[in-house]
């Protein structure tokens, strides 16, 4: 296996497990308080609806002018890849909420609570919630695999990544019988979105006609530089908002009960 397809796998794995851990998430939760039987059955649902589309995605990509392919995935994968930057560089200065797993499975155990008593035969709710949940999360994820497997004419090599990530983060989850919350998941989606940023630039000049030093082996620069981007803007939006959050504390107004106190 070249570097290439072993960077195209891991990039997809990651990702996938990252979705796949959110999925879990609520399917834990309803499962628990509903129906495993319809929860697990949303799943399969899903996962087949995936599946079809990969399937019926892939050729039609594969099939595209190298150039055209390279040029329209390229700039997908760097959109797809600049928002999953953009929410782990708040996420890590903390201008955004960090995703709670425990969090979202209290709130997704609560709403199946409130949504009544489940059915003693087939639980509608557990199965619609599951296969809804299961299908926006992986829905990114099969754009993952069609675009990083289309364009290196390897969905195969993708599909089973992604396969792979689902398959451990299900028997993590059937292990613990509880959300996967010590999971690094913001790291990881920061190294997603490095990953999806970088080879987006790449294959997006590619396409347009530029030849890169090295070929392949500038991802080496490409994917560093990348990170190194990202953890400095990250460093500096922290640096931005506690400069901002002491300059709102020295500019309030001390009321003559507090300064009383402080003379006390």
């Amino acid at each position: 296996m070249s570097g290439a397809e072993i960077a195209l796998a891991l990039s997809v794995f990651l990702a996938c497990a990252v979705e796949a851990v959110e999925a879990l998430t609520i399917v834990l939760a309803l499962g628990t308080t509903r129906s495993w039987s319809a929860a697990l059955s949303g799943v399969a649902a899903a996962m087949l609806a995936l599946a079809a589309i990969v399937a019926a995605f892939g050729p039609a990509l594969t099939s595209l002018p190298i150039g055209l392919l390279r040029v329209l995935v390229g700039g997908l994968l760097l959109v797809f890849g600049l928002q999953w930057l953009r929410k782990a560089i708040l996420r890590a200065s903390g201008l955004k909420a960090k995703h709670d797993e425990l969090e979202t499975f209290n709130e997704e155990t609560a709403a199946a609570r409130m949504a009544g008593a489940a059915h003693r035969g087939f639980d509608g709710y557990a199965f619609t919630i599951s296969f809804k949940g299961v299908l926006l999360e992986g829905l990114e994820v099969a754009f993952i695999v069609l675009t990083f497997g289309a364009n290196q004419h390897h969905v195969a090599l993708a599909a089973g990544a992604a396969g792979l990530a689902v398959l451990l983060v299900a028997a993590a989850g059937a292990a613990a019988r509880a959300p996967l919350a010590r999971v690094p998941e913001n790291t990881m989606k920061l190294a997603v979105g490095v990953m999806l940023s970088s080879y987006g630039m790449f294959w997006g000049a590619e396409g347009a006609g530029a030849s890169w030093p090295g070929d392949d082996a500038s991802l080496l620069a490409i994917i560093p530089g990348v990170l190194a981007m990202a953890i400095a803007m990250t460093w500096t939006v922290r640096r931005t908002v506690s400069r901002a959050a002491v300059a709102d504390l020295a500019a309030t107004p001390v009321q003559p009960g507090d300064q009383a106190a402080v003379s006390a």
